[in-house]
């Protein structure tokens, strides 16, 4: 997908958050569950499943409390609101290994937005404990705010009508398979992230250049 990346080929990054610009890890929040639980975290994850309870919770249609509520259910676990927080939250380990650096020099080129399926209860968290890193946004598109989650056509409508520019003139950045195909046919230009590095080509091939990316680092 690169090789239609050209210098000036598009005029705004988009990015997802999770895997994209912060790491997480779900294995995490299933140990934090099982350890209050008294059980094992692959028994949980084995119950775990995107249901409509999530998917609402996305989209802002129900809170966080109705969210845990219903895990109690689905899980057959206990918890109260405050583990369940606590462990859904742990899902953030930090920073996607190099990205900080890429999305400095990025801004510097042109502007920077990006859009999450998320819900309140990470947003609270990742706004706060990430907020120098998420500030190179120029905004940030939440499914739980804008009504709307991908790969749904109407969350890259909403978003691509909310920036103001065509389609077309988007490069989108997300690791999952599904959110890009979703993205491209909507019109926009799409890489699937599976690491830091396909970032780093797809903005060398936007004529950011290694020393734009690296800070110190000059043309020989």
């Amino acid at each position: 997908m690169t090789s239609q990346l050209f210098p000036d080929s598009v005029d705004v990054l988009l990015f997802d958050i999770g895997r994209v610009v912060l790491d997480i890890d779900f294995d995490k929040v299933m140990a934090h569950w099982a350890q209050h639980a008294g059980c094992a975290p692959a028994e949980l994850a084995s119950r775990f499943v995107v249901d409509d309870s999530f998917k609402h919770h996305e989209i802002g249609r129900i809170d966080d409390a109705a969210f845990f509520a219903n895990l109690r259910q689905s899980l057959g676990i206990g918890l109260s609101d405050a583990q369940f927080l606590e462990g859904w939250n742990s899902i953030f380990t930090g920073e996607m290994p190099g990205i900080a650096p890429l999305l400095a020099a990025a801004a510097k080129r042109m502007p920077l937005y990006a859009f999450s399926n998320t819900n309140p209860a990470h947003v609270a968290h990742f706004s706060v404990t990430h907020a120098e890193l998420l500030g190179h946004f120029r905004s940030v598109f939440l499914s739980s705010t804008i009504g709307f989650r991908k790969p749904d056509a109407e969350a890259y409508d909403h978003v691509v009508k909310a920036i103001g520019v065509p389609a077309s003139r988007i490069l989108f950045f997300d690791d999952l398979a599904a959110n890009i195909e979703g993205a491209r046919a909507r019109g926009l230009h799409a890489i699937h992230v599976t690491s830091t590095d396909d970032v780093a080509t797809a903005l060398t091939a936007l004529g950011i250049e290694p020393w734009d990316l690296n800070p110190g680092f000059e043309e020989l």
